[in-house]
């Protein structure tokens, strides 16, 4: 999911030691003196943070979550076409259903507004739990209404998840944030990269009723994840108010980098295991391609990660787009085992942004770091999500290929946008 701001109160800050690398001796006091006046609760959710050496064990415990909250909420892809065929519904149809997953996480801006608020570690575990018990109730969908509200339930979940799990990384560590933002995010990646496959699996052996099988894991982590999650201080109602005319421009910006991103991703997956199947390719070969291009990827966010500590921001956003814009022909046009290879490489440029843009947006908003969080992930994957939709409508059996030149296209796009944020958030 840089900057300096009062947004995030570590351990260290509420028992008198040094505050988090970067951050001054007086935010330190207006950061503590702000839980205290948040009350007697937010004091003791600060206080409870266990010593630092816990730290990477925690984040490790966030990112596991993560796999499983983003697996739960991303497989639809890897079982669209036999889940399409169950319901009877067409090809085109597939946007829709892929929109009334993803919509719902445009809800995490507000729900980052509320997880600053509330502090704690509530919605980073009822999160977890809604996304896997939409996921795991998929298996009893024969209707397209219950299917569609199912969907919606799951990214409602999303939304509750990330943005308070993103703060509670960051208040997890203290140096090399873009490194160890884009270690929790491999963990989504990994989620939506393994679980298509692993979903078309069950459904192949074992029919769409037993996809319940996929939301265990889930189930039994979330009890954990209740005692090990960070609690996040509540911050106090009469805190910094958010400048949004400030702000307004820097976050057009990036609404606009990050929808076209999403767009981007969600419809490469989306709509290349219907073109798979199409062609007559399997259902587990078609969510393969998914998965080897999402699991790679994490190569990407990792290098992404690491190359904007060393070389700033600017240039990985530029290069991931116009990389991200050619590779997507080499995915369609390929044949044989050149198609996986050419996925791969299309998976490390479209994650190569993956921790910049979050970073960026809780930059823009340093009184908010969740809000800012909900904004780069949330606001813009929903923006992405109803542009999926539209261009879905456009699909039938015969020209799923001219999807992917619109993706290219718009893609290529959003490098100029990458030119367009400010140097302070860029550099």
């Amino acid at each position: 999911m840089t900057g300096s701001g009062t947004g995030r109160v570590g351990p260290a800050s509420a028992t008198g030691r040094s505050g988090p690398a970067g951050a001054a001796a007086g935010s330190d006091v207006r950061a503590t003196r702000g839980v205290t006046e948040a009350g007697p609760l937010a004091m003791a959710a600060t206080t409870e943070e266990r010593p630092e050496h816990h730290a990477g064990g925690r984040l490790l415990g966030l990112t596991w979550a993560h796999l499983l909250n983003d697996g739960a909420a991303n497989y639809l892809p890897g079982v669209l076409p036999a889940v399409l065929a169950s319901v009877h519904l067409p090809l085109r149809m597939a946007g829709v259903l892929v929109a009334a997953l993803i919509v719902g996480q445009a809800l995490q801006p507000l729900v980052g507004w509320v997880a600053d608020r509330v502090g704690g570690r509530s919605l980073v575990v009822a999160g977890l739990v809604l996304s896997t018990a939409g996921g795991g109730l998929l298996a009893v969908a024969h209707s397209t209404t219950v299917l569609v509200l199912l969907l919606l339930l799951i990214g409602i979940g999303s939304a509750f998840f990330h943005p308070q799990a993103l703060a509670g990384v960051r208040s997890l560590v203290r140096d090399r944030q873009g490194l160890r933002t884009s270690a929790f995010l491999v963990g989504g990646e990994l989620g939506r990269g393994i679980w298509p496959t692993a979903a078309s699996l069950v459904a192949a052996n074992l029919g769409l009723g037993s996809l319940w099988i996929l939301a265990v894991p889930g189930a039994v982590t979330a009890v954990f994840l209740a005692r090990w999650a960070p609690a996040l201080p509540r911050r106090p109602r009469q805190g910094r108010a958010i400048r949004w005319r400030e702000h307004a421009r820097p976050l057009a910006v990036l609404v606009g980098y990050r929808g076209v991103r999403a767009l981007t991703t969600y419809g490469v997956v989306t709509f290349v295991p219907v073109m798979w199947h199409v062609r007559g390719g399997s259902l587990v070969a078609g969510a393969s391609i998914i998965t080897t291009m999402i699991v790679v990827g994490v190569v990407g966010n990792l290098w992404g990660g690491h190359l904007a500590d060393r070389i700033g921001r600017r240039p990985v956003l530029v290069v991931s787009a116009v990389a991200t814009s050619a590779l997507i022909f080499p995915v369609v046009y390929l044949r044989g085992a050149a198609v996986w290879v050419a996925a791969a490489l299309l998976g490390m440029a479209l994650f190569l942004t993956a921790s910049t843009t979050v970073l960026i947006g809780q930059d823009i908003f340093p009184e908010n770091r969740s809000m800012g969080s909900g904004i780069a992930l949330g606001l813009a994957n929903g923006i992405g999500a109803l542009l999926v939709l539209v261009v879905g409508l456009w699909v039938h059996a015969g020209d799923v290929v001219t999807v992917f030149w619109v993706l290219a296209a718009l893609g290529l796009g959003s490098a100029l946008l990458a030119l367009a944020f400010p140097r302070s958030l860029v550099r």
